[in-house]
């Protein structure tokens, strides 16, 4: 586990709501799976009904990706969204609270050789993952499969970020702070897998554009530098939950052929491909809710 600065103590009031939240987890995780869903959609629609900024961010991102969808289709689509990220809540919970082998009837693996494969190089495995909705359930039922270690975003809460990153460490071998490339480094050349998500915009001098979903998109470019500094193969994943919302399906794709390829450009628009592929499949499962576009090329305006 990454190293953190955590308080000595969290008695504070300052850190109730966090306490609160945690204890709503622990018992989310314990509950039935149809009340979970049943919460997990009225957290959905409450959310879509209270929060119009992030309602905003959605309709942006689904009409610039989705130009197809008519104005009730794609209004359908963005509450489809969010009652998926509030079920997804719920899926985290049981995630980080809950040993993942109660959930082994509920997983479904496809292609697993691929990792396997690509681990028998013994250069270590660059994983790449996706925010879904499913992200931290994802990685739980990953580990029912293969271990391996996460890259993640520390909370601005000390108490939470000190939860999550306990959970995280207990599903994954070690959760790496984001900022932390000789960590991922390090456990690449020591023959680990390490499940890393590009997907998200980081600004520009992190990013180089490339299309996604037909739109210049602020992409990052240190997937394709790990991958140069370790020889580590990049080997895609997809996860996602069933129609049936009691399943899932783990999904691993063949290496990346000749990557990096010494073209940024070319590099992060194949990543940005199979994002797209995975995303195409089940769209509502996406997190919509973040700004994708927020860094644009210079001289273009703001989207959001």
């Amino acid at each position: 586990m990454s190293k953190r600065n955590w308080p000595a103590s969290f008695v504070h009031p300052r850190y109730w709501p966090a306490w609160l939240a945690i204890a709503a987890m622990w018992v989310g995780a314990w509950l039935p799976w149809r009340l979970k869903l049943a919460i997990g959609r009225g957290i959905g629609l409450l959310a879509w009904r209270l929060i119009p900024r992030r309602r905003h961010i959605v309709d942006t991102n689904l009409r610039l990706c989705f130009p197809e969808l008519d104005e009730r289709e794609r209004s359908e689509r963005v509450k489809q969204t969010f009652v998926a990220n509030g079920i997804g809540i719920l899926e985290t919970a049981t995630a980080w609270c809950r040993d993942p082998r109660h959930l082994r009837h509920r997983v479904a693996g496809k292609n697993p050789h691929y990792l396997a494969e690509a681990q028998a190089r013994g250069k270590g495995v660059l994983i790449l993952g996706i925010h879904f909705s499913t992200l931290d359930l994802g990685g739980a039922l990953h580990s029912l499969f293969f271990p391996a270690d996460v890259v993640y975003r520390p909370h601005n809460n000390p108490l939470f970020d000190r939860f999550m990153t306990r959970a995280r460490s207990r599903i994954f071998g070690e959760a790496i702070d984001r900022h932390d490339l000789r960590g991922v480094v390090r456990r690449l050349k020591a023959g680990h897998s390490v499940w890393y998500s590009p997907d998200q915009d980081f600004g520009r001098d992190a990013s180089v554009f490339a299309p996604f979903f037909g739109v210049q998109a602020a992409s990052i470019r240190l997937t394709a530098k790990i991958a140069r500094m370790t020889g580590a193969p990049v080997v895609p994943l997809m996860f996602h939950r069933n129609p049936d919302e009691r399943t899932y399906t783990v999904e691993w794709r063949p290496p990346l052929e000749n990557f990096p390829s010494g073209d940024e450009v070319a590099d992060a628009t194949r990543i940005n491909a199979f994002i797209e592929e995975a995303i195409r499949k089940h769209p509502e499962q996406y997190l919509w809710l973040h700004r994708r576009f927020k860094t644009r090329p210079r001289g273009e305006p703001g989207l959001y």
